[in-house]
């Protein structure tokens, strides 16, 4: 039997964390081999899966060959160059990025295989492929992002309905971005993608694509039951990163659809 793939988690004291570090434990072919957290961290010193929660970057991710990454933005150029500098693929499913930190992703991709993603539901990269699709087969249609997340969430409109928004701008270039609506608005641009954010109660998370032509409407959904198809989407992640070439990944590619 293969040796398991060693895995170090930054992030690991936080709820989606602990998810992913306990489906990990529990996976025969892959090792939690580091638990993270940044400095000052309630948690820290604590056994997180049968190994201790830790502040140290750089020592505990000796040996690691993929390192997840699900912590705040502020974290995510750190993690890329320390993941470089290990020789470690790197998963990162942080949320709220600025360009700055893509750009230090892109620096890591020229050494290591790299895949950010907001959401890493395998329904949600099968979704974005499904919009890209009817964006570019409905050009004249106008298209309208909803998403609802629990009541705690900090940022808005998500992660993920900013990934979607930016696949359809993919295949539908000159579209703009219009956050919510409020007041006399006007009429409604040609141009326009409307993103809306609703929060409340313990909603995992919610995403509707609305593509609105001349007597008919098209609305593509996921619906996230549970943290448990997040954390199945980082387990096949980490598979697929794990041994392959330098260079950037998306969960399209986890799920092997065609480019």
């Amino acid at each position: 039997m293969d040796e398991p793939i060693r895995v170090a988690l930054c992030g690991a004291g936080g709820r989606m964390g602990g998810e992913i570090a306990a489906a990990v434990a529990a996976a025969c072919d892959l090792a939690l081999t580091a638990a993270i957290e940044r400095p000052g961290h309630a948690r820290l010193g604590e056994t997180l899966a049968g190994v201790p929660l830790v502040a140290g970057l750089h020592p505990a991710i000796c040996g690691a060959q993929v390192l997840v990454d699900f912590t705040a933005p502020a974290a995510t150029a750190e993690l890329a160059r320390a993941a470089a500098a290990a020789g470690a693929a790197l998963l990162s499913g942080a949320t709220g990025l600025a360009a700055g930190d893509h750009e230090a992703l892109d620096q890591a991709a020229a050494r290591i295989p790299v895949l950010h993603a907001p959401n890493m539901s395998l329904g949600i990269a099968l979704l974005t492929r499904l919009v890209k699709a009817a964006a570019a087969g409905l050009p004249g249609y106008d298209i309208e992002i909803v998403e609802m997340h629990h009541r705690r969430k900090l940022d808005a409109p998500s992660g993920t309905a900013l990934a979607l928004a930016e696949a359809i701008e993919g295949v539908r270039p000159g579209l703009k971005r219009l956050a919510g609506r409020s007041g006399r608005t006007g009429e409604r641009g040609a141009s326009e993608i409307g993103i809306h954010a609703l929060r409340g109660g313990d909603v995992v998370g919610e995403h509707e694509v609305i593509l609105a032509g001349a007597g008919e409407r098209i609305k593509l959904a996921h619906c996230a039951e549970s943290r448990v198809a997040l954390v199945a989407g980082v387990l096949r992640a980490i598979r697929f990163l794990h041994g392959r070439p330098r260079g950037r990944y998306t969960m399209e590619d986890v799920l092997g659809l065609p480019g």
